[in-house]
């Protein structure tokens, strides 16, 4: 059995970062960005959307370090942004990459909170421009998106392939796995009282969790691995300006009180002293690592292999690594390393 996915690096991960040099908000050049991904060994392609006044600077990354742009990740609020992703799918196409994931925000540009069927709406109009193009579209689970709220998955699912439509679902699991044993995460979601209750089950090594109910709809066609554990830490290296836009994040009011980043990322290799704001331990990695068991268990068996990309998602962000003072492109080079790993076994299991 062949390696038939692609194992891909998130470019907002690619920092030669230290003691000396933390984690920035502040990213290397496209070139350095595309050298230290390709010099790790352990990737296919890059994962970025170029954006239009970096074309050329990506163009000439690609030829130099041989390495392609497979897929395309961006966010968007319905309303506002449809432009802008009519774009970006133009831009995608421009660069031969066959998926755009896609971050709905949960709400709309007039203030309401989408709903489900405008989420449905939005998908079929986006699969139906998308695949004209040569690229598909997959909706991501992501925090201050609409699939925040877990329960909201499957209906949508359910409800677009009743249309016979595919859905695409780019699967982060660790936008769950940090909200075990964390009810002031599971308030913001709205799901405190469906997880208390037993009606939703978070925990990946659980019996109906969901990690097992959507790879059981056959809707994952990409899964991405950030390193995140049950309740983890706030980035406290990290504070949120009012005023002060961050990629995928809501813009604080002038008048609102700081925000610390929350804590979607934990470091996949034990830090050194001094590289990481809080205590490490290896064990807390056992739910990141069996998502990742489960979903290549899942594909093996899968007749229609619907996994196509795989991307490491250790990001310099304020939920995430920023003001850390590990290596980042080290810690997505061991994930990486460790999907292969993990692949390579279960590929020789009987």
């Amino acid at each position: 059995m062949t390696n038939d996915f692609l194992i891909g690096c998130n470019g907002r991960g690619a920092q030669d970062s230290s003691i000396e040099n933390p984690i920035s908000l502040e990213e290397a050049s496209i070139d350095e960005q595309f050298r230290l991904v390709k010099e790790t060994g352990v990737f296919d392609y890059f994962d970025r959307i170029p954006l239009r006044d970096s074309i050329d600077e990506y163009r000439a990354a690609i030829e130099k370090y041989d390495l392609p742009i497979a897929t395309v990740s961006w966010f968007y609020r319905l309303g506002q942004d449809e432009p802008l992703l009519s774009d970006n799918l133009q831009i995608a196409k421009e660069f031969g990459a066959k998926m755009h994931n896609i971050m709905i925000f949960t709400h709309h540009a007039d203030g309401h909170a989408v709903t489900d069927q405008e989420i449905v709406d939005s998908y079929l109009n986006t699969y139906d421009e998308a695949m004209k193009l040569g690229v598909e579209p997959a909706y991501e689970l992501h925090v201050n998106m609409w699939s925040e709220d877990f329960s909201r998955v499957t209906p949508v699912a359910l409800a677009v392939q009743a249309k016979g439509i595919p859905f695409n679902y780019t699967l982060d699991y660790s936008h769950v796995n940090f909200k075990i044993d964390n009810p002031e995460e599971q308030d913001i979601s709205g799901i405190r009282e469906d997880v208390e209750s037993g009606r939703l089950i978070l925990d990946p090594f659980e019996e109906g969790n969901l990690c097992d109910e959507w790879l059981e709809l056959g809707i994952v066609r990409w899964l991405q691995v950030r390193s995140a554990v049950p309740n983890g830490p706030k980035n406290i290296w990290s504070v949120q300006q009012p005023g002060v836009p961050v990629a995928g994040m809501p813009t604080l009011p002038d008048d609102a009180e700081p925000v610390t980043g929350r804590g979607i990322m934990y470091p996949f290799t034990k830090p050194a002293p001094g590289e990481w704001h809080s205590p490490w331990h290896a064990y807390k990695l056992e739910p990141t690592k069996e998502v990742v068991r489960k979903v290549l268990r899942y594909h093996k068996a899968d007749p229609e292999r619907r996994l196509d990309y795989i991307t490491t998602e250790m990001i310099n962000l304020p939920d995430y690594g920023h003001n850390a003072k590990f290596s980042l492109i080290g810690q997505n080079a061991a994930i990486a390393q460790f999907v292969r790993n993990t692949w390579a076994e279960i590929e020789a299991e009987d």
